[in-house]
């Protein structure tokens, strides 16, 4: 069997599938060491299929949104494909969410359609959906939901054995979809159209919905491919969530627009990975530095065989090059990658070659993908800026989103007339193409991989009946690169203590957004005019905590 590329460059979501199905039908889609469970691409394509027609049946109609709340389950790809394969929209849901955000989440997206798995760490999906839904535990499936703080939604898909009540089984939406296999007729679609909804605080504010189509993020994954130089033989160890762009977009479309096959991880395990490359013979691996980090320091990194592998992404915090040089050596990387996206990008803007040498990889992301124009601008005026000066990073081209969800001005605050995608970094450019960054999105954090928005915590901590206002900000961490601390003001007479404030959080808002650290202030530190200074807040948190000044990288 001739394994020689085709790429598919622009294509609708659910033909990449079809396309190889047809090009190497019994050639590996998909492996699951941790599961036993091992696809060809003509057994994924079919299992997609059943699933598009199975949810037609169901009467999801094309545009539709429908939220996936599940780890990297097998099914998750099949969802994937299935739904675009009649013009659905995938809504993605974090792993980690609490119930405050998934309700906004499904609220905002109107979403018609939830599918969910059991749960993840110690976060249970039934018993949260059940809170919001009470009315889903008497639900007789024969008949739709009606859910008074959720008027949209008409079904619950249960991802598993034993489906808690009210909600349908997905092993009846795949029998569903093979009794209709003679008489279902696909929707007419376009690659233009919107297929996946992502969400993300964007540059600023409450969680929004990128809207991203077909066209979006299979180009994207097209040169995310080609830029690793995969073919039909390589093989994709992803430990990252489906639920990111990281996953499903670098991931899986960069994978599957070349042939390559996917080895993916349920949930991130450092020896799952290291055992997936070992067994599988994997070519690529991704990963946020944190995963990485994990991988080189487990005990048993030296009984693996990791010699098949070639290249692969670090993505999603700065790539130090002590870790860079670590990974190259003793993971045999030679050709790894560094990108550099976000959400409203398809994600990726920028990307490092496989022969960069060690200065690029570790002080640039990279130059520009093909089709993405990049522009660096004065942050005041708006002005383009020489080679060498720093500025805000635009870009312009396939790879802009098609707006937020149901947030026209958002959207027009984020791009512009012209259609330049503002990023909110600040960035220089130098002679030969190269993207430094110079500074993250104003405020954001990054936690592990997990971009975190104090704007969002801040509004729910304000919901606390003692709270009269706070500031939300990050703090250096070792491990995680940073973490989340507040400085609370509270109403005249009252008093409270972290763990008051910890336990009003939890079960509401994703662990990883908790602050770790809270202070109690009589006031916040502001400029003459009145603008919150952050940075000395982060000063005065290093000085009363001492354990976060041992945080602090040397």
């Amino acid at each position: 069997m001739s394994l020689a590329p085709q790429p598919i460059s622009s294509s609708l979501l659910g033909d990449v599938l079809a396309r190889q199905a047809a090009q190497y039908p019994d050639k590996d889609a998909v492996v699951y060491p941790e599961l036993g469970l091992r696809w060809s691409f003509r057994q994924l394509d079919e299992l997609a299929q059943n699933c598009a027609r199975g949810l037609a049946a169901l009467g999801i109609g094309k545009g539709e949104r429908v939220a996936l709340w599940s780890t990297n389950l097998p099914e998750w790809i099949v969802l994937f494909f299935g739904l675009a394969k009649i013009g659905a929209v995938m809504v993605t849901v974090n792993t980690l969410l609490r119930k405050h955000e998934v309700e906004y989440l499904l609220s905002q997206s109107e979403a018609c359609t939830l599918v969910l798995s059991q749960g993840f760490r110690d976060v249970d999906y039934a018993g949260i959906i059940y809170e919001i839904a009470p009315e889903l535990r008497q639900h007789q499936l024969e008949s739709k939901l009606a859910c008074a703080k959720l008027p949209y939604l008409r079904h619950v898909v249960f991802l598993g054995e034993n489906p808690p009540p009210g909600m349908v089984p997905y092993r009846e939406i795949q029998e569903l979809g093979r009794r209709q296999k003679a008489t279902f007729v696909p929707p007419a679609l376009d690659v233009h159209e919107v297929i996946n909804i992502q969400y993300t605080s964007g540059t600023t504010g409450f969680p929004k919905g990128a809207m991203l189509s077909h066209h979006n993020i299979v180009h994207n994954g097209h040169w995310i491919g080609r830029t690793q130089r995969f073919s039909a033989e390589d093989r994709v160890c992803l430990p990252v969530p489906f639920f990111h762009c990281f996953g499903c977009v670098l991931g899986i479309l960069g994978a599957y627009t070349w042939g390559a096959a996917i080895v993916p991880i349920t949930s991130f395990d450092p020896e799952k990975v290291l055992h997936a490359v070992a067994t599988e013979r994997c070519t690529v691996l991704y990963g946020v530095p944190t995963m990485y980090i994990a991988e080189l320091e487990h005990p048993s990194f030296g009984k693996y065989d990791l010699s098949s592998l070639r290249t692969g992404i670090m993505s999603g915090a700065p790539c130090p090059e002590s870790l860079m040089k670590k990974v190259i050596q003793d993971m045999h990387l030679p050709e790894i990658t560094i990108a550099y996206g976000l959400t409203e990008a398809s994600p990726v803007v920028t990307m490092t070659e496989i022969d960069d040498n060690m200065a690029r990889r570790t002080q640039t992301v990279g130059k520009p993908l093909p089709g993405a124009e990049v522009r660096i601008v004065d942050p005041v005026t708006d002005e383009p800026l020489p080679a060498g000066e720093a500025g805000e990073l635009w870009v312009r081209g396939y790879l802009v989103m098609k707006g937020y969800y149901k947030k026209p001005e958002a959207t027009a605050e984020a791009i512009t007339p012209e259609g330049w995608l503002r990023t909110g970094d600040l960035a220089s450019q130098d002679k030969d193409g190269y993207i430094s960054i110079r500074g993250r999105k104003k405020e954001m954090m990054i936690r592990g991989g997990e971009n975190i928005y104090p704007r969002e915590i801040e509004e729910f901590l304000r919901s606390h009946p003692k709270i009269s206002d706070v500031a939300v900000y990050g703090v250096p961490h070792r491990k995680f690169g940073e973490e989340v601390a507040a400085a609370i003001r509270l109403k005249s007479g009252e008093s409270a203590t972290p763990e008051e404030i910890a336990a009003f959080c939890k079960g509401q808002i994703a662990s990883f957004k908790i602050p770790r650290y809270i202070q109690f202030v009589a006031e916040f530190p502001q400029t003459a005019s009145g603008k919150l200074q952050k940075y000395k807040l982060q000063e005065k948190a290093v000085q009363d905590f001492p354990a976060l000044r041992e945080e602090i990288p040397s």
